[in-house]
């Protein structure tokens, strides 16, 4: 089947619920009404783009790129990819890497100068990103949860 990468739009967000469902765990995730708007604010937060990879008119591969600006650099931005996420029934198949390529190609056409992500300790996707080219070498990625009840 025909794999192709496009931003994603509010008429997308159906496929980016299921995407989401499977990527989260517990009760993050928002409720299907509320989640449509909050959806809509990240589709239109400057410098923000959500890809997806449609295969056979479905999303099932999408991951987002925020790219920030940055005084260091020359003033270039730098970029924040989070939520990669696949279907189960289309892992394996090109098109997280299709995704990542997609997103690659955003951040350089906007001069960025390096895309950060962190990636959990609990899954394989360490591997995945290192065979595209991502690095723990320089940087240690750190987390400060704001979320967690006391």
């Amino acid at each position: 089947m025909t794999l192709s990468c496009r931003p994603l739009t509010v008429s997308d967000y159906a496929d980016a619920r299921q995407l989401y469902a499977a990527l989260s765990t517990g009760d993050s995730l928002i409720s299907f009404e509320d989640g449509l708007g909050a959806f809509a604010q990240l589709l239109s937060h400057p410098g923000t783009t959500v890809m997806g990879a449609a295969q056979a008119g479905r999303i099932v591969s999408m991951a987002t790129l925020h790219l920030m600006p940055n005084m260091t650099y020359h003033g270039r931005p730098f970029g924040l990819i989070e939520n990669v996420v696949t279907l189960p029934d289309a892992r394996g198949k090109g098109s997280a890497r299709a995704v990542m390529a997609a997103l690659a190609e955003t951040a350089q056409a906007a001069s960025a100068y390096k895309i950060m992500l962190l990636t959990g300790r609990d899954n394989d996707a360490k591997g995945f990103y290192e065979r595209l080219g991502y690095n723990a070498d320089e940087k240690h990625g750190m987390i400060l949860r704001l979320d967690r009840p006391s």
